[in-house]
């Protein structure tokens, strides 16, 4: 199943409407080759195909396709950033986002990392968590090392 019909399934399953928009917004992201994408471009291209479309029901259509999993949005140096999931199968993992290309690589999370954080903090619960890492991937860094 691709990432179209995922997303289908996933919205259907928690009673959101499938429509037109919702639909070119995953195949927007599915053109990007699992890298992130500057959420004013995904706008961009959206008001583009639909011209009655605002900002403000792109932003909400993304931001339910996060709450249910279908998208991951990120902080980017340039702003915020949005690409489709890694497949939920997949075990837990981070990020690294390369900021010459947008290139994401995985980075798995150390057995019981979670645990010395929940150390850190007697009495209380932690719900979830956000870590990206960003830099210059290695197929950038011989671009730049090859150009001096």
């Amino acid at each position: 199943m691709d990432a179209l019909e995922k997303a289908k399934t996933m919205a259907k399953a928690h009673d959101m409407r499938w429509t037109q928009q919702r639909e070119q917004l995953i195949k927007i992201l599915q053109s990007s080759n699992k890298r992130y994408v500057a959420i004013s471009e995904v706008d961009e291209q959206m008001r583009r195909l639909h011209h009655g479309v605002s900002h403000d029901t792109i932003y909400r259509n993304l931001k339910e396709f996060q709450e249910l999993g279908i998208v991951e949005i990120a902080r980017h140096s340039g702003g915020m950033v949005v690409k489709l999931s890694c497949d939920p199968a997949y075990q837990h993992h981070h990020h690294f986002i390369c900021q010459r290309c947008g290139r994401v690589q995985e980075i798995k999370m150390p057995e019981g990392q979670m645990d010395y954080y929940q150390e850190q903090l007697p009495g209380a619960q932690i719900t979830g968590h956000s870590f990206e890492l960003y830099g210059i991937c290695a197929d950038c860094m011989q671009k730049i090392q090859a150009k001096s």
